[in-house]
C-alpha cells in the first residue's frame, strides 16, 4: 500500500508500541489528533523489513530532533 501525506504533530502528540497480538508488534503515531498504524508486512521476511525499518526511522528522527535542537539533550 503506497500512499503520501504530510503533517504535523499536534501538541499531544506521541508514538509508541501497541501488541495487537502477541505475534503483532504495531508502532502507533499518535499525531493529535490523527493516528497512524505501521504493522507488520503481510510478506515473507515482513518482520525483518519492519525491523530495519524502525531502525531506519529512529536513527532519521534523531537527526531531525539534532538539527532542530542543535544536538541538545
Amino acid at each position: 500500500m503506497g500512499f503520501n501525506v504530510t503533517c504535523s504533530p499536534g501538541k499531544d502528540a506521541t508514538a509508541g508500541l501497541v501488541m495487537v497480538t502477541p505475534e503483532l508488534p504495531t508502532l502507533i503515531l499518535y499525531l493529535d489528533p490523527v493516528n497512524l498504524a505501521i504493522q507488520l508486512p503481510a510478506f515473507p521476511d515482513g518482520a525483518q523489513v519492519l525491523t530495519r525499518f524502525c531502525r531506519e526511522l529512529s536513527r532519521e528522527a534523531a537527526r531531525v530532533a539534532d538539527a532542530i535542537d542543535g544536538g541538545e539533550r
